[in-house]
């Protein structure tokens, strides 16, 4: 059931950011500087962390689907559904936690900067 119910939860919100793309892409239409003020919202964090909702929705989404086809097409794929689903969670979380260090980077930086010597100031 937890399966059946992330992948509808997941498409959902994998259709929401299709509506949410056909948005942004729109904005060309009003000239590139009405479309880069609106990329500029791409760089606040909490955009960043809808960004990764998107990235975990997307590879959870696209593992399951694999699972459900296994499911579906090989004989035992009923019997080992549960295992598989322990895999498409651990794959999933494999595959997201390096990309989400990239996509969160450039908005911590000031994880990434050095401190400041105050000695001979």
């Amino acid at each position: 059931m937890w399966s059946w119910l992330f992948h509808r939860i997941s498409g959902l919100g994998i259709l929401l950011f299709l509506f949410i793309h056909i948005v942004d892409v729109s904005m060309l239409s009003f000239g590139p500087d009405v479309y880069n003020q609106s990329v500029t919202l791409f760089d606040y964090w909490i955009v960043r962390l809808l960004s990764l909702s998107l990235v975990v929705a997307v590879l959870y989404h696209a593992f399951n689907g694999v699972r459900i086809m296994a499911i579906d097409f090989w004989r035992k794929g009923s019997r080992y559904q549960r295992a598989m689903f322990g895999a498409v969670l651990v794959l999933t979380l494999v595959v997201f936690i390096p990309v989400a260090y990239i996509i969160m980077l450039p908005a911590l930086h000031w994880l990434t900067q050095m401190p400041h010597s105050t000695a001979g100031h």
